[in-house]
C-alpha cells in the first residue's frame, strides 16, 4: 500500500458524513456534501478559498445542470438546487414515499445527459433500497431493489457498463449495458473481505480504473477493468466515504471521509477526520457530463 505521503488536506476536517464529491468544470470548482451535518461545500483550488451553504435537510448529492444551477438529491426529492444569491430548492419528482426509513444516496450523471442513483436504508439494517435510472424530464424507473446501503454509482468511460455498491453486503456489483441502453441484471464484480472495510463512493479514470473508497479500511483503492487490485493509497483517516477528480486537467483525485461515530479516543488518533484531502494519482480522470434536465 502506497504511504500517501503527497496527500493534502483542502480546508477544515470535521464533516460529519463527507459524501458526494463532483467536479464542477465551469467553475473549476469541487463541490461535496456533508450530509448529517446538513451543509454543502465548495473548495476553490486556484486560490484554496472553501465556503459552505447550510440545507434544509440532508442533502445526499448534487450534479451540475447544463442550464445552470444543480440537480440534487434530498432524502425523498429530487429537484433543482440555485445557490444564489441564496439556495433555493425546487422539487422535481418525490421517490419512495412508501418507505419513509429510507433516503436517497449517491448519484452519477451519464453520458447523454440523465443520471442513476441509489436510496438506502437510513438505519442500514433493512435491504429495502433501489437502483434508480432518472431521465431529464425528471421521470424516474426503478432499475433494481435490494440494496441495504447503496452507494456509487460509477460509469464506465465507454458506457458499456456501471458499477453500484451495496455497502452493507461489502460487493461492487457491475451492470453491463445491452443494446437497447437498458441493464442486464446484476453481476458481482469486486467483494471486500472484512480486512478492506466497506466499499463506499467510487468514480473511473480515463483508463477505466475504477478508484473506491474503504470506509473503516482507511485507503482509497483502483482496480483494473478486470477486478484485479492495481494500488491502494493509505490516508489518515479510517471512514474513507468517495472520490472523484478534478483540477484543470483532471489529474487531481480529491477525496471525502466522515467524522460520525468516532469516539473521543478515535478522534484524538484521527485528528483530520472529516476532512477532504487532494492527492495526485499520476492518472486523469473524466468531465462529469451536465444533467439535461
Amino acid at each position: 500500500m502506497a504511504a500517501g505521503s503527497d496527500i493534502r488536506p483542502c480546508g477544515e476536517p470535521g464533516a460529519l458524513l463527507g459524501e458526494g464529491p463532483v467536479w464542477h468544470l465551469r467553475e473549476q470548482a469541487l463541490y461535496w456534501v456533508d450530509i448529517k451535518g446538513l451543509r454543502l461545500h465548495r473548495y476553490r483550488p486556484s486560490d484554496g478559498s472553501s465556503q459552505h451553504w447550510e440545507m434544509h435537510d440532508r442533502l445526499a448529492w448534487l450534479l451540475p445542470r447544463r442550464d445552470g444551477g444543480f440537480v440534487a438529491g434530498f432524502p425523498h426529492e429530487i429537484g433543482i438546487l440555485q445557490l444564489e444569491p441564496h439556495p433555493h430548492f425546487t422539487p422535481r419528482l418525490a421517490v419512495e414515499a412508501e418507505f419513509p426509513g429510507n433516503r436517497l444516496n449517491d448519484a452519477k450523471t451519464d453520458h447523454d445527459g440523465s443520471l442513476w442513483f441509489g436510496s438506502m436504508d437510513d438505519g442500514e439494517t433493512h435491504a429495502s433500497g433501489g437502483f434508480y435510472h432518472l431521465r431529464p424530464d425528471f421521470s424516474a424507473s426503478l432499475v433494481d431493489r435490494g440494496y441495504t446501503i447503496a452507494n456509487g454509482p460509477a460509469i464506465a468511460p465507454d458506457g458499456s457498463c456501471i458499477y453500484h455498491t451495496d455497502s452493507a453486503a461489502r460487493t461492487i456489483y457491475r451492470y453491463a449495458r445491452q443494446t437497447d441502453g437498458t441493464l442486464a441484471p446484476r453481476q458481482p464484480f469486486i467483494r471486500f473481505t472484512e480486512a478492506d472495510g466497506y466499499p463506499d463512493g467510487m468514480t473511473l479514470d480515463s483508463q477505466g480504473g475504477l478508484w473506491v473508497a474503504h470506509w473503516g479500511g482507511a485507503r482509497v483503492s483502483r482496480f483494473t477493468p478486470d477486478g484485479r487490485l492495481d494500488r491502494a493509497i493509505a490516508l489518515p483517516v479510517s471512514q474513507v466515504t468517495s472520490c472523484c477528480f478534478g483540477g484543470e486537467r483532471l489529474e487531481t483525485l480529491y477525496v471525502t471521509t466522515a467524522a460520525i461515530g468516532l469516539n473521543p479516543a478515535q478522534r484524538a488518533r484521527e485528528p483530520m477526520a472529516g476532512g477532504l484531502f487532494a492527492l495526485q494519482p499520476g492518472l486523469a480522470g473524466l468531465p462529469c457530463p451536465d444533467f439535461a434536465g
